[in-house]
């Protein structure tokens, strides 16, 4: 079908036309094409006031996670995030650093550094507006529920196991590249734990806790963040070392001083291959790099996709309109093609952020842009004070991230009710993301489902012996004959099983009818099998009537120019006609 012939089957149907546009800024551009008024602009700055403050600490702690520094995590949240508000097509969704990509990004900064993560973003964001133009905006529609579950599950894990090092204050100079080498490091150090870093997590989960008890429109990490930076600046103050933001990072400023923290600068302009690599120096761009960043880029663009397209249809159900799922890849896409020249990480639709957004009032775009440049505030004014958040915090911070994030009761429900095959596809992506990557994980998931599938489907194809049946006729049939209906799909996986038995029956047989009605597709594995099964009857001299095919199988009889040889192999557009033609000679069954 042409794509002026798709735009036109669309624009009659626009109850779906979402499905298929694909412009940039299209949420931005519906919700002017409505009346913005004051009020709207009021409730959008305060929504993206109140999601601002929420990103500024989960932006850090979500970067350290990553393995650089914390505010390319503010750099994520205010160049991504304004960037998609303004080009996606989802009206409330916030875009920043998310919890989902520690476990593809964290290899890559060890491997590669920063100059690596700039440039697999990149390809990612790349790989993202070829998929929105390759109109793959339904992507999330045939990843199936259990492939999901089990990577945020294995993600999950994953995350939980990094923060163990600063939760527990351990002293832990490299961690392993792989994850049975970080638990056996880790169990190793456990017990040199160290008591403050114990009891900052420890108030700090408490808080995070007990705090959505008092219903309270303040999101509980707030308090949290505050609470933990207070006990902090109390045990510094009476001479205890407690590991912060400042004394774990530092910044070269304009004039070449070192100073703690983080820098209080906008975010500047850099070519992404001219940040450092994993050993300091300046990454060296070269085809062979590239290559081999190639696959860490496609699971990043895979589950940007997947993230930022569940979010969207989350806020669809919970506002009843409709994103554009394709200009939602674009703007995803265009965002990551931008951050990485501005020092940001990978950014994709936040959940918990977006749905902030919505219950704190948002109703356009603009709440989006706003936080972005609540951060930059933020980034600019508080700096100095953002430098006291204690490292233990936000890993308690990063843990219920990774709680929430593992939907547990959800995981454990699908387990207990859902089918053998979902739940062997649910616990393989879940053991490969943990012990190997995601890029294993999302693959190896998919393509298990999709076996499953099939062989589920191909089960659902049936051969009944109708011989007896009133169709038939009060007559009967002569001696060696017998009638066969087949009914589900004749594709590769199910035409060899029934072909198959076809064929051993075709032995004591003079003759068979098909009866093919339920039949409404062939493919050319299950033409391939008729073949055999046509050259098999023809060795054991057994006729062979094949009846009532549905329009698809014969447009594959017609395009493979399927032979009809006389008395032989003969097709019937009805089985009544079938029948009539068997001869009624006594001929001996072979």
């Amino acid at each position: 079908m042409h794509l002026p012939v798709i735009r036109e089957f669309f624009s009659t149907m626009p109850h779906r036309s979402h499905l298929f546009s694909l412009r940039i800024a299209h949420a931005l551009r519906e919700c002017f094409a409505e009346p913005y008024s004051r009020q709207k602009f009021i409730r959008d700055l305060l929504a993206g006031v109140t999601v601002g403050i929420i990103a500024i600490p989960l932006a850090m702690a979500l970067a350290i996670a990553c393995g650089v520094a914390p505010q390319h995590g503010l750099y994520t949240a205010i160049i991504a995030g304004f960037v998609i508000a303004l080009a996606g097509g989802s009206r409330l969704s916030i875009s920043g650093p998310t919890a989902a990509f520690v476990v593809i990004l964290y290899p890559i900064v060890q491997r590669h550094g920063l100059g690596g993560l700039m440039l697999a973003t990149l390809m990612a964001g790349a790989m993202l507006v070829a998929m929105a133009y390759a109109r793959l905006g339904r992507l999330i529609e045939y990843v199936p529920e259990a492939v999901t579950l089990g990577f945020t599950g294995g993600i999950a894990v994953v995350i939980a196991t990094l923060q163990i090092k600063d939760l527990c204050g351990l002293v832990i100079e490299e961690m392993p590249e792989h994850f049975t080498d970080k638990v056996w490091v880790l169990a190793q150090h456990l017990p040199q734990a160290a008591w403050p870093a114990l009891t900052i997590a420890g108030i700090t989960l408490a808080v995070m806790v007990l705090w959505p008890r008092l219903r309270t429109p303040v999101p509980p990490h707030l308090p949290a963040v505050l609470i933990a930076s207070l006990v902090a600046w109390l045990l510094q103050n009476s001479g205890v070392a407690v590991d912060t933001i400042a004394t774990r990072f530092s910044y070269i400023a304009a004039d070449g001083s070192v100073h703690a923290g983080i820098p209080p600068y906008p975010p500047l302009f850099a070519l992404p291959w001219q940040q450092p690599g994993a050993d300091g120096a300046n990454l060296r761009i070269s085809w062979p790099l590239i290559v081999e960043l190639l696959p860490a880029s496609f699971a990043i663009a895979m589950l940007g996709a997947i993230e930022s397209l569940l979010c969207a249809v989350v806020l669809d159900g919970m506002t009843g309109r409709r994103h554009s799922a394709n200009s939602e890849l674009l703007g995803q896409g265009l965002g990551n093609l931008v951050v990485p020249f501005f020092g940001g990480v990978t950014a994709t639709a936040a959940i918990a952020r977006s749905v902030a957004n919505l219950k704190a009032g948002g109703v356009t775009p603009v709440s989006g842009m706003v936080h972005a440049l609540v951060v930059l505030i933020g980034l600019l004014l508080l700096a100095p004070l953002l430098s006291f958040l204690p490292m233990a915090g936000m890993a308690a911070l990063l843990l219920v991230v990774a709680w929430n994030m593992s939907e547990l009761p959800k995981s454990l429900h699908f387990v207990r009710t859902a089918p053998r095959g979902d739940v062997m596809v649910l616990l393989t992506c879940l053991l490969l993301t943990v012990f190997f990557d995601m890029v294993i994980a999302i693959t190896a998931g998919i393509l298990l489902a999709a076996v499953l599938f099939v062989k589920e489907i191909a089960e659902m194809t049936r051969l009944d012996d109708i011989s007896a049946n009133v169709r038939i006729g009060p007559s009967g049939l002569p001696e060696g004959w017998k009638v066969f209906k087949i009914t589900g799909p004749l594709f590769f996986a199910a035409a060899d099983r029934v072909f198959g038995e076809l064929a051993l029956s075709a032995a004591h047989l003079r003759g068979m009818v098909l009866a093919l009605e339920g039949v409404e597709l062939l493919d050319a594995g299950g033409l391939a099998a008729l073949n055999k099964l046509v050259e098999s009857c023809r060795k054991n001299q057994t006729r062979i009537y094949l009846c009532e095919w549905q329009p698809q199988p014969l447009k594959t009889l017609k395009r493979a120019k399927f032979p009809q040889v006389p008395e032989h192999v003969m097709i019937f557009p009805t089985l009544t006609q079938g029948l009539q033609h068997i001869p009624d000679d006594p001929s001996p069954t072979p």
